[in-house]
Order: structure tokens, then sequence, then C-alpha cells
């Protein structure tokens, strides 16, 4: 089996290896792969797996050896999923590899947004604490999290591991979810989006971005917060109106974001809240740990080795 890695490089940067895969079959790895490179490099491929580039109904028709398509991700909207059904391409995923580091990354940015580690460890540095008057030194408000209202909306697999941390930190938990509250544990609160929005100390988001959701979080919305309230989203960026989120920020409506996904990746640089005030933002990597990676790697192994034997795994629907 001839197989194609069009953009490996983000899932291994060069500190894992490929060694499961290519026991598979005639393995050709590519690091990155332009628009203008793809037919050319997936040409005769039979299995190919991408990450972020791009397969459309037009690419899709013109590989015709093609069989089937592993998407080395949990969201597969680089691919036309219809097209390839047509075809009777099998298209699998990458389900819950990444659950506990996102759930981490959660909390990295609630705890650096009520902690402010990074700001006082640049103002030790500094010398300001050297300088201080008084034992202890600080500017910004510090936060404790026991008591806090979280909301979490989408209570999928991070959505519910980031419950539990939330949990053992005291905090109480109401969730926006399609399930019903009999099916919820004592410590989670099934409640709506506005009473969620209105209620909350902190809301995080964890739900797929669907017509329905995207622009979830917008002015409106943003409007129903406290000024000392939260958003976290390591979901997905169009789920937020970035303007409406900076304009929120630097008016005061909100206290702080913290971000892992933009809607446009890598961000433009006039993208507002690059700027925002008490914006903080990381570049999508609550999927990146080793440890993650490494099982996204053994699973897509797994997902085309279950393929070649008959019985696919992990199949998109």
């Amino acid at each position: 089996m001839k197989i194609v890695i069009l953009d490996g490089y983000t899932a291994n940067p060069g500190d894992l290896n490929w060694d499961k895969l290519k026991e598979l079959g005639e393995c050709t790895i590519y690091e990155r792969t332009s628009p203008d490179e793809l037919l050319e490099r997936a040409a005769n491929a039979e299995a190919i797996l991408t990450n972020k580039v791009v397969l459309n109904r037009e690419t899709i028709a013109a590989l015709p050896d093609l069989k089937y398509i592993g998407v080395l991700a949990t969201g597969y909207n680089v691919v036309d999923i219809a097209a390839a059904r047509e075809r009777g391409i099998i298209v699998t995923n990458i389900p819950a590899y990444s659950t506990p580091s996102v759930g981490q990354m959660v909390f990295a940015h609630i705890l650096n947004i009520t902690q402010r580690i990074g700001h006082y460890s640049a103002k030790v540095s500094r010398g300001d604490w050297s300088q201080s008057p008084d034992f202890c030194f600080y500017d910004t408000p510090l936060i404790e999290l026991r008591g806090k209202k979280i909301g979490i909306i989408g209570l999928g697999q991070t959505g519910y591991n980031t419950t539990r941390i939330a949990i053992g930190f005291g905090m109480k938990v109401w969730a926006y979810t399609s399930k019903s509250s009999l099916q919820l544990p004592p410590e989670i609160r099934k409640t709506d989006l506005d009473e969620m929005f209105r209620e909350c100390d902190i809301i995080s988001l964890h739900c797929p971005l669907t017509d329905t959701t995207r622009n979830l979080v917008n002015a409106d919305r943003l409007s129903l917060m406290k000024p000392t309230s939260i958003l976290i989203n390591t979901g997905r960026g169009p789920l937020v109106n970035e303007q409406d989120l900076a304009d929120a920020l630097n008016a005061g409506k909100i206290y702080a974001a913290g971000l892992d996904v933009l809607s446009e990746e890598p961000p433009r640089p006039d993208n507002p809240l690059l700027t925002a005030r008490n914006c903080f933002i990381t570049p999508h990597i609550a999927w990146a740990s080793f440890e993650a990676r490494q099982r996204l790697m053994e699973i897509a192994a797994d997902n085309l080795r279950a393929y070649i034997g008959g019985k696919p795994i992990n199949v998109v629907k």
C-alpha cells in the first residue's frame, strides 16, 4: 500500500517516529504540503494522512487510487466527507487522544489569569520585589477558584474531563449540554446559555463548531457576563466573534480571556485580540503535549491497520 502523510511536522517535529505506519506499506512523509504541491505528492496514493491540508471534492476526484483518508486530528472539516463517501473512501479521525492535555491547558489559562504567574515572574526578574518596602509584592487581583462557578459548554470527553478538574478545585460546575439532568452527576448543574453567561465566573468552550455554534460568543452574550468574569476557549476559534470579544475586554465588560485557538491560524497581524486588554493567547498547543501526540500517532497507525484488515475503526460517519 502506498501511504502519503501530507503534513506530519506538527504531530511529529522529530521527537517521535513513524515506524508503526511504515510497517503498513510504502510510506512517504512530508513535513508540510502547499495546495500547489498536493496533487503531485498524493498521486497514486491509496492512503493519505492529513492534519490541516484540505482534501476537497476536486482534489478527491483527481486521485483515482485513493481508498483511505486518515485525519491526524479529532476534527475532520478539512475533508469533504460527502465526496469521499460517494467514492467509497473510508475517512477516519483520532478521537479523544488529547483529552487530558486540553483539560490541563484550560486550567493553565485559568491559573495564569487568576494568579498571573508570568506577570509576577517577570516583575521579580526586573527587581520589583527587591525594591518593595513589604515582604510581598502584588499589583493585580489574585483570585481564589474555590466556590467560583464555571460554565462548561459541551460535555463531551474534554468538557467532562475539565469538569472533573474544576470539581477538584472546589468549583461549582454548570453545564450547557444535550444530556438530561438525570444523566448528570449531582456535582453538575444543567443550565441554559443565557443563565450561564449571566451567573458564571468562568466560561469554558468545549462544543464542536457547527452552523449553530459559530459566533456562539458574541456581543449579546458577552453583555450578559459580569465584569469580573473570564472566558476560556480551547475548542474552535470561530465559536467566538473576535471583534466582539476584543471590544468587551477593552471596555472592561469582562475581566479576561484565555484562548488557545483563533478563527484564522496563524492569526493575521491585525487580529483585534492580539492587542486586547487582558487577553492571553497560546498558539493552538493544547493538543500538542508529547504524550498526546504519541497517542495520536499510535491511533493513526491502529486506524490504518484496522482498515487494511477489513474492520475499520474510528470511521467518520
